[in-house]
């Protein structure tokens, strides 16, 4: 029986309910249902007595006589109460739903099995709506085995697939597919992992013989899932690098040389010069670079970014650098052209409100080969954007970009053009090995030096008297301050303790009163022009708190800023945190971060601002930020969708990852194109794996 049959054929579906569980669970072929795994099971393999229950929250399986039972009319309907016992003590049992149904399977004297949740009542042990089955007289009871209990619906449920009913289809389908489930993995990897066979997996997971034998089918079953998308990633990147040879940068130049020499504004960390070495490695080999380089806020990827673009320039070649705002698009521009000043290196920025005219010269100018360094946004996909030759592109936060925006700034040169991806948000070690697989990994994990850590605090509404005091004096001895709110208007979700940023803005001009000081303000609803002037104004020294919304995560930089005051902070996620604490701490000063927040935290809210409190680490506040988020939620769920994973999880799954990668990676080294015979049962699976996902390296 062919695992891509459509479910209606299997026996007790058809056409409606097959209708049904396509809607409900995604479920269209017997692939689908073999997969649809139990969330979690029932060991029903050991009796227990009345007196040995414990716990409200623990299901416990009884062998009881039925003492008394009556119908206790309500005012609508009733209910049936029944009481029970053993040797050890007795029981109240009630049922509120199905009770003309129960009822006369109950009788006074007779022995029962019960299976269920108990709870305390008035100082008694009671069970609600226990499942039950009669003992018949002489017969010798044995205890069950593991149940599963699999994921349903409200609407399945009313058409008989409860946890119960799709058990049932799941017997009738492992009776048909069994037989024909080949195993997939190589002998060599089943021994040296000591996996369970494939098709013993499957008809362990779903109905164990026991809790050890079910987590080794379990083991087994996500270390599959696992290897099979580690090894389509690899797969991915070793038929991009046939496919796409590279432009060769044969030699570090001049421009880089002199820049190195005379304009690099710091020494370089022992972490970029390593990283760097990886870039220019990469771009003599002779294979397209795709590399991501992960760094935290303020790291130096910017300096790395460049020193990148010079050696394709010294080789003839132009550059481009692509963000996601025209915040942080101008941040990048006004870098590059005061690093740059006095070398001859010609850069130009491309956004929305760049000028008609503007943008024929500097076309023109690109076309013509008299521009190095193009930086914009997607107004760089435009197709009036025409380079002379296209050596290398950087992407800055590239989580923002799709497959086919990215795909068209390849396109821009008859040579794939080599390519850097840049992120200030750590992204976890697992997500990073899945989402971003077949990409080459660079990390920053290294500070510039002078760069003390940020110190942040945790303060409430009682201590804003002190905070004030301390931003007067931060003040005073010449510093800048931020103030950031989660929202511009008050939002009539949110509570009345929620503040807002205007009413900030208006509290903090009472207590810094002009003249004597200047508050900015800073949000997204402003226009472009005004935007600039009010950073401006700080940038130069002449605003001394700027009020903002987040629109100061990303693209701002002024090292004398040394105080980031997030008011709501519980309001905030990790990652966000993290990245406006990153816009304080780029001085040589000592910075400070203050988390303010209402009295009242949920428990996720004290994780997170204990952690930002603890440590300065980007990865590892990345890790924790996926335990309490999941996966999806941090890559965005178009993204974290391309990884269709029914079993493993990425955030406790972890060394299972590492290993599947680690054994795909010797498969690659080894037999790249999979000739081997004991490779060769590989080929099919990955191909349609390889079909359906999206792969962040992908160029075309």
């Amino acid at each position: 029986m062919h695992l891509e049959t459509p479910i209606e054929y299997l026996k007790g579906v058809g056409p409606a309910r097959a209708r049904l569980l396509q809607e409900e669970l995604g479920v269209q072929t017997f692939w689908d249902l073999l997969h649809h795994f139990p969330f979690r099971y029932v060991d029903r393999s050991e009796f227990q007595t009345i007196r040995g229950i414990v716990d409200e929250n623990t299901l416990v399986q009884l062998r009881v006589r039925l003492d008394s039972v009556k119908e206790i009319p309500m005012k609508r309907g009733s209910r049936l109460e029944a009481v029970v016992s053993d040797d050890t003590g007795s029981l109240r049992l009630v049922w509120f739903k199905g009770v003309r149904y129960i009822a006369p399977k109950l009788v006074n004297g007779r022995n029962y099995l019960l299976f269920g949740k108990p709870n305390r009542f008035k100082g008694r042990w009671s069970m609600n709506h226990p499942e039950f089955q009669v003992i018949e007289p002489g017969t010798e009871l044995k205890a069950g085995s593991i149940v599963p209990v699999y994921p349903s619906t409200e609407k399945l449920g009313a058409k008989g697939l409860d946890s119960k009913g799709l058990t049932r289809l799941m017997k009738e389908l492992l009776k048909a597919v069994l037989p024909h489930l080949d195993e997939d993995l190589p002998s060599q990897v089943l021994e040296d992992e000591k996996l369970m066979g494939r098709m013993m997996a499957f008809k362990e997971i779903h109905f164990p013989k026991d809790l050890m034998e079910m987590k080794k089918a379990k083991y087994r079953l996500k270390f599959e899932e696992l290897f099979f998308l580690q090894l389509s990633l690899l797969e991915t990147k070793v038929l991009r690098i046939e496919k796409s040879p590279g432009i060769i940068f044969e030699h570090v130049g001049d421009r880089f040389n002199e820049f190195y020499a005379n304009h690099l504004p710091f020494d370089l960390t022992n972490a970029q010069k390593r990283v760097m070495k990886e870039i220019r490695k990469d771009l003599g080999s002779g294979k397209q670079m795709n590399r991501l380089l992960q760094g935290d806020v303020g790291s130096g990827k910017t300096i790395i970014a460049l020193l990148t673009m010079l050696i394709g320039i010294d080789n003839g070649c132009q550059a481009a650098i692509m963000a996601p705002t025209e915040i942080l698009a101008t941040q990048h521009h006004r870098s590059m052209e005061e690093l740059l000043h006095g070398t001859g290196v010609r850069c130009a920025l491309l956004t929305g409100s760049t000028p008609k005219a503007q943008r024929k010269t500097l076309h023109q100018a690109l076309e013509y080969g008299e521009l190095h360094i193009l930086i914009g946004t997607h107004a760089l996909l435009e197709d009036k954007v025409k380079f002379k030759d296209l050596g290398v592109v950087i992407i800055d936060e590239q989580h923002r970009f799709g497959v086919a925006q990215r795909a068209k700034l390849w396109k821009k040169n008859t040579r794939p053009p080599h390519v850097l991806v840049m992120t200030a948000t750590p992204i976890p070690r697992t997500l990073a090995m899945t989402f971003y697989g077949d990409l080459d990994t660079s990390r920053i994990d290294e500070l510039p030096p002078g760069r003390k850590p940020v110190q942040t605090v945790h303060r409430n509404d009682a201590h804003r008297i002190r905070v004030f005091g301390f931003l007067e004096d931060q003040i005073e001895r010449g510093r800048q301050v931020y103030v950031v709110y989660p929202l511009i208007e008050e939002s009539k979700k949110m509570d009345g303790e929620l503040k807002d940023l205007m009413d900030g803005f208006e509290s903090l001009s009472r207590r810094f009163p002009s003249p004597k000081y200047q508050i900015g303000i800073l949000h997204g609803k402003m226009k472009p022009e005004d935007k600039d002037y009010e950073m401006m104004r700080f940038a130069k020294g002449d605003t001394h708190i700027m009020v903002s919304t987040t629109v100061i995560e990303v693209g701002v930089n002024v090292p004398n800023a040394s105080v980031m005051v997030i008011e709501s902070s519980e309001r905030f996620g990790l990652s966000q945190l993290h990245q406006l604490r990153g816009r304080v701490g780029r001085g040589s000063d000592q910075s400070y971060c203050i988390l303010m927040s209402g009295p009242k935290l949920s428990a996720d809210a004290r994780t997170r601002l204990h952690t930002m409190v603890e440590t300065n680490d980007g990865f590892q506040i990345a890790e924790v930020d996926l335990r309490l988020r999941g996966a999806g939620d941090i890559m965005g769920t178009r993204q974290s969708g391309d990884v269709e994973l029914k079993l493993a999880d990425l955030v406790n799954d972890g060394p299972i990852l590492q290993r599947a990668r680690d054994t795909a990676l010797r498969i690659i080294q080894e037999d790249p194109k999979l000739q081997s015979s004991q490779h060769k049962a590989l080929v099919p699976r990955l191909a349609s794996l390889m079909q359906k996902q999206n792969r962040w390296g992908k160029i075309s």
